[in-house]
């Protein structure tokens, strides 16, 4: 007999049968609310199916979404928004743009369920406290932004956003009163995001999480590394989009 999770993971196409292959664990989400958060944000609630019993909460958590598209299945990778270990729920913060996560998410209704994986969501806060976090991301990485300045305490962190619409500016950021924001605009392919990343002054003992998308992602964390001398234990940098 075909083990089931196997067959699970045949129809989610060959990308479910590497996640499968690589340990990734599968579950089952019900959506329990929607609401907007600005006019191009959505926000759903959900209960895991078990994950957050799996999966020690850790800041920035992340999942992978398997969306309806037609006839067939795409996934995404989303953070997890206040997520609550004892009553296995949490949030989701969902782009509204003309793609088959969006469309899905507009038109979710409490009851409704979608099939997630979970697969190499382990960051953790550095043992060592940095002397600052300076932090590069946008709005597509703005709910991991938010989990990891509610873990850092008061430490001191630099946090710079790029914006692409008016309303993102609205977007809720976690920041205490060691924490200091600031939104750029979306020109020329993240220019304003490298160019601050080149001209800002960073301690030796900083910590650099960087969340882009692809191109601006690589070329901060090369800069962090080589002309602020950042070591490779001091930079956590992932691509959040392309």
């Amino acid at each position: 007999m075909p083990d089931p999770a196997i067959l699970a993971a045949m129809g989610k196409g060959f990308n479910g049968l590497i996640l499968k292959a690589m340990g990734g664990s599968d579950y089952r989400l019900t959506v329990t609310s929607s609401r907007a958060i600005t006019d191009k944000y959505l926000r759903l609630g959900f209960t895991g199916g078990g994950v957050l019993t799996d999966h020690p909460v850790h800041p920035t958590q992340w999942l992978r979404l398997w969306i309806p598209d037609g006839d067939a299945i795409q996934q995404r990778g989303y953070t997890l928004v206040e997520p609550d270990a004892a009553a296995d729920t949490f949030d989701i913060e969902f782009a509204i743009h003309d793609g088959p996560a969006a469309r899905w998410a507009q038109s979710a209704q409490p009851g409704d369920q979608i099939e997630a994986t979970v697969m190499g969501s382990k960051f953790q806060i550095p043992e060592t406290r940095p002397s600052e976090y300076v932090v590069f991301g946008d709005t597509a990485s703005l709910p991991a932004i938010n989990s990891l300045l509610g873990a850092i305490g008061d430490t001191p962190a630099r946090v710079w956003l790029e914006w692409q619409y008016e309303s993102d500016k609205g977007l809720p950021v976690n920041a205490g009163p060691s924490t200091t924001v600031t939104w750029l605009e979306r020109v020329n392919d993240g220019q304003l995001l490298r160019e601050t990343a080149e001209q800002m002054t960073c301690a030796p003992d900083a910590f650099a999480w960087i969340a882009c998308d692809g191109l601006t992602t690589r070329s901060i964390t090369k800069t962090v590394k080589t002309q602020h001398a950042l070591p490779k234990t001091s930079v956590k940098a992932q691509a959040y989009w392309r």
